[in-house]
């Protein structure tokens, strides 16, 4: 069994954006989904994932959600269209 974690962003209902971490990102999604994993995107459903970072240890994946959530809006942004870029030319290869 992998000992992966993610760090990982959604775009809620109100076009705002959330940021978190986990071990097992389908579970945490059908969480968010189903209104049962954060207070914040409760009341914000439904949600998208924007943007997917696979960490080694659970200590890289707190510090990287917390970098994340100190960017400005327009930096967080950026971030998930890099990503979305790197997703479509992986496409390819």
């Amino acid at each position: 069994m992998e000992n992966n974690f993610y760090v990982y962003m959604l775009r809620c209902s109100d076009d705002t954006l959330y940021t978190g971490y986990c071990k097992d990102i389908v579970n945490r999604l059908k969480m968010h989904s189903s209104g049962k994993a954060s207070k914040y995107t409760r009341g914000r459903l439904p949600v998208e994932l924007m943007y997917i970072k696979k960490m080694d240890t659970k200590s890289e994946a707190m510090k990287e959600e917390i970098r994340i959530k100190k960017l400005p809006r327009l930096k967080k942004l950026k971030l998930i269209e890099e990503y979305n870029l790197s997703i479509e030319k992986n496409k390819f290869f």
